[in-house]
């Protein structure tokens, strides 16, 4: 038995994870889909302060309170920021990372770094009469939809999940400076169907940073796979190896 810790990005909350997590328990699996602080049930905690900091340490106090080992690690959009924070701070609760359809930053990096589109979202803050918090994207015209879903039913189910981004979580960086997280084995999931422009995918290098070749699987579907593709996202996810 693994278990699997899934991380939700930006504006979403654990309830993202919904047809996912089942899926995973079937098998066999322990699965923990937290909202992070400021989403879901902790929506009420929502505040200025509220930084990929206290995201990271959401997970990492999760972590050791549960006493969590041998963890499969996912962050998804955003909270590839989160995770890869919280393996450079529990290295030796982390079997395998992943991140799916993810930012992947570098030491020091922040979400601007990363993906450079996001500073215009915190300029738009910045000129509201709440300049620390940002509100959901809008859903698109087909093909694009609400974060890549495109059915009615979940579009709808979807907004209704989902809250303001704080703006620090944009700006604070993430911290990759232990040696030991660069030999925890990793894996990248990329949603490869139609995103709107000006989102960029930085390639990933051919070696790992513990030295064994990447590892990347596709999906073709938008960027809320777990939404759209759960079985298929389920099957990789269960397929993780070393």
């Amino acid at each position: 038995m693994s278990t699997y810790l899934l991380v939700h990005g930006a504006w979403h909350d654990g309830r993202a994870w919904n047809r996912l997590a089942p899926l995973l328990q079937a098998a066999g699996h322990r699965v923990l889909h937290p909202s992070l602080t400021g989403y879901g049930d902790k929506a009420h905690l929502l505040g200025p302060e509220v930084g990929l900091d206290t995201h990271v340490e959401d997970i990492v106090r999760l972590i050791k309170d549960e006493d969590l080992t041998d963890v499969v690690l996912v962050g998804h959009s955003y909270a590839g920021l989160v995770v890869a924070s919280v393996a450079n701070d529990v290295p030796e609760r982390i079997a395998h990372l992943v991140y799916l359809d993810a930012m992947v930053p570098e030491h020091g990096e922040s979400a601007v770094d990363v993906q450079p589109i996001t500073q215009q979202l915190i300029d738009l803050a910045a000129a509201s009469d709440t300049p620390w918090r940002i509100p959901p994207l809008p859903e698109l015209p087909p093909p694009f939809g609400l974060f890549g879903v495109t059915d009615p039913s979940d579009v709808a189910w979807l907004r209704a999940t989902l809250s303001d981004h704080p703006v620090l979580c944009l700006q604070q960086p993430a911290r990759l400076d232990n040696p030991a997280a660069r030999r925890i084995p990793r894996t990248h999931i990329h949603c490869v169907g139609p995103a709107p422009e000006g989102i960029t995918r930085r390639p990933v290098p051919a070696t790992q940073p513990n030295g064994s070749p990447s590892r990347v699987h596709e999906l073709p579907t938008g960027h809320d796979c777990m939404i759209t593709m759960p079985k298929e996202l389920g099957e990789l996810l269960l397929n993780l190896s070393g």
